[in-house]
């Protein structure tokens, strides 16, 4: 029998440190938007807002760059990640290609109880407020996410470490901030429930092909929201 999945708690955990906690928060508010793309970053500033030394701050700081969420400039200091349209198609490029490659993989290793806990998700994810509004989709980042879960069910490490380590918050950053596109996210959802039968139904090679579709499809939809002047950035 599979477990139920419950929500992650937003709260600091008992065991997390100070530099952790910041990181987290931080990080949230990158991918969300909530500091833009382009932002230069003043370490005494978010010190004061926050209320921490800048020790514990530096080494958050230190820890996004890491995730490619914040970038240095020469004699600018650190600023967080903008991509221009060719980096950001060629991050999506990436994730058609290796994000297929899983879901063919998931289809012949993923156990059935990892499938159901999948549905599972799903079903969390339509539960959601902002996606009930059609204003948004679901934020909720490792096992409570769908790409991830499938990246982690292909049993391949390498290509885990790759989407889920290395690229995983830069890609879930224009995925959040570029989800509020109309019917686009119900859209995106009802992708992911065919993409998931696949993988149930152990057609890896369909599975790799409607991945590789809705990654495209996401893509597309980015592509045109920048050509009619909806991408976030922010100039010095």
């Amino acid at each position: 029998m599979s477990k139920v999945l419950t929500l992650p708690s937003a709260e600091p955990g008992d065991n997390e440190t100070l530099a952790e906690h910041i990181f987290r928060k931080i990080q949230s508010a990158i991918v969300k938007g909530e500091i833009a793309p382009g932002s230069k970053i003043s370490e005494p500033e978010l010190a004061r807002i926050h209320g921490v030394s800048r020790g514990p701050l530096r080494e958050a700081l230190h820890r996004l760059e890491g995730q490619k969420l914040l970038v240095r400039v020469p004699h600018a200091g650190a600023r967080v990640v903008s991509l221009s349209p060719k980096e950001l198609a060629e991050l999506y490029e990436i994730r058609e290609s290796l994000e297929g490659m899983a879901c063919r993989l998931a289809a012949d290793r993923m156990p059935p109880a990892e499938i159901e806990e999948l549905r599972q998700v799903l079903q969390a994810h339509e539960k959601d407020e902002a996606f009930q509004a059609g204003i948004g989709y679901y934020q909720q980042e490792g096992d409570y996410d769908f790409h991830y879960r499938i990246v982690k069910g292909s049993g391949n490490e390498m290509l885990f470490r790759m989407l889920c380590d290395e690229l995983y918050q830069l890609a879930r950053m224009y995925r959040i901030q570029y989800s509020t596109t109309p019917n686009r996210p119900r859209q995106s959802y009802a992708e992911h429930h065919r993409i998931l039968d696949a993988i149930a139904d152990r057609d890896g090679e369909l599975a790799e092909l409607l991945m590789r579709r809705h990654i495209r499809a996401s893509r597309l939809n980015i592509e045109n929201q920048i050509a009619q002047g909806n991408l976030k950035r922010t100039e010095a």
